[in-house]
């Protein structure tokens, strides 16, 4: 995890949050946030991410459409989750 936390990390300083090598490492490190179990980590990296990739790739790219179904699968299998929650991810 934590070498995914850095990448991402030192590839947002280097490239900035709209470049795809960015957009990448902020899914991979989601990713592993998600099977980790720590849905509130990935969730909220992925509150700040998907406005970006919305915004640089389009509402139907397939980074947008990527992002966006992790992020429900992340509330999905958050047993915290409430039900604006799972709303949200829809």
């Amino acid at each position: 995890l934590e070498m995914y936390r850095d990448v991402y990390f030192r590839t947002l300083k280097l490239l900035g949050e709209e470049h795809k090598d960015t957009l990448l490492e902020a899914n991979n490190y989601s990713t592993a946030l998600t099977r980790l179990d720590r849905f509130e980590e990935a969730r909220s990296l992925l509150r700040k991410t998907i406005p970006v990739v919305r915004r640089s790739r389009g509402e139907n790219s397939e980074n947008t459409l990527r992002m966006r179904g992790l992020y429900a699968t992340a509330v999905y299998l958050d047993e915290g989750a409430t039900l604006d929650d799972l709303r949200e991810a829809v």
